[in-house]
């Protein structure tokens, strides 16, 4: 049984009441974390082939799926090749620098 609350008040005092412990936990809202992303960046050193094969192998994606990032981080310098929780995001950018390719992660919607 949870204790009650007590109220006194002494002459010339303010009131004081006690309440129980029970009564003043707030409940938190945990937010999920914003998602991030994986991000391949274009380097002088990989085939576009074997840009393209890793998307397919290590993520996969259809080839044609692969082969449309491939170009983005050809031509535009990087691509988004996964999103999800941050943890996630460090694996799969170890997993890129395994295959040699540079990689980063960063919170979605930042540039």
């Amino acid at each position: 049984m949870s204790p009650q609350p007590i109220f006194t008040r002494a002459v010339g005092a303010r009131a004081s009441v006690t309440v129980p412990e029970e009564a003043t936990r707030v409940d938190e809202t945990v937010l999920p974390d914003s998602p991030w992303v994986t991000l391949v960046w274009n380097d002088p050193v990989n085939l576009m082939s074997y840009v393209a094969y890793v998307f397919e192998s290590y993520f996969g994606y259809a080839a044609e799926r692969a082969h449309e990032l491939m170009l983005q981080v050809h031509q535009e310098g990087r691509a988004v090749v996964s999103t999800g929780d941050r943890e996630r995001m460090e694996v799969d950018v170890q997993a890129m620098h395994s295959f040699g390719l540079w990689a980063t992660l960063q919170k979605d919607g930042e540039q």
